[in-house]
């Protein structure tokens, strides 16, 4: 393989990227969509879809494989390659916890809510918001753009918190709301784990740019 073939193939590894996190940002902004309307069509599409990411995840897997067995890369191309089939690890983790939502957003269908929901939206935005950035920051080679997401993770993480704590006092003061309570606290659990998983993408950059690993989730 020339050098000029190597580098068309990272071009096409960076575009099929891209798809698979456009696929990512959909399932989870469609997921979050079905939970506050329940609408379980919106919410069976994000559980169907998930096949599509799966497919591209296994797609990217093998143009990386293809890459390092036909290709002998150089430090800076070698991590860009390992670095990118972590991404996609975190990627498609982020398609499960959307699919997670969606299937709760199916289990409440029909039900009235016993609160209204305010704190998990705000968190879906945030976490909306990092995983444009992680996937912009990772594509581009934009280091600021991933330290950025620090300030949205914290921002994240206290969101949670008060989730937590707003379901366990309604629980213990309305003992018949526990069944539609610990879904919302799943939700807010899958929520702060796709927060987790846009950091580590942000991580990823800058481990492909400087070979150290850095910890954005502080």
């Amino acid at each position: 393989m020339t050098r000029e073939s190597f580098v068309a193939q990272l071009d096409a590894l960076n575009r099929e990227l891209e798809q698979m996190g456009s696929l990512v940002q959909q399932a989870v902004a469609k997921s979050v969509i079905a939970l506050v309307t329940r609408n379980t069509q919106e919410a069976q599409a994000v559980i169907t879809g998930d096949e599509q990411v799966n497919s591209a995840y296994g797609q990217i897997e093998s143009l990386c494989l293809g890459l390092l067995a036909l290709q002998q890369p150089m430090a800076g191309d070698l991590r860009r390659i390992a670095a990118t089939l972590k991404v996609i690890t975190d990627l498609e983790r982020m398609a499960d916890h959307a699919v997670d939502i969606a299937k709760v957003a199916v289990r409440l269908s029909g039900q009235p809510l016993a609160k209204p929901l305010v704190d998990i939206p705000a968190m879906a935005v945030l976490v909306q918001s990092m995983l444009n950035d992680a996937i912009g920051s990772f594509l581009r080679g934009n280091r600021e753009q991933a330290l950025a997401m620090i300030a949205k993770e914290n921002e994240v993480d206290q969101l949670h918190r008060q989730v937590v704590e707003e379901l366990q006092r309604l629980m213990k003061q309305h003992p018949e709301t526990v069944d539609q309570a610990v879904q919302l606290l799943f939700v807010s659990s899958a929520l702060e784990r796709i927060g987790d998983h846009a950091t580590n993408l942000g991580e990823w950059l800058i481990y492909r740019q400087t070979g150290e690993r850095t910890d954005l989730n502080r």
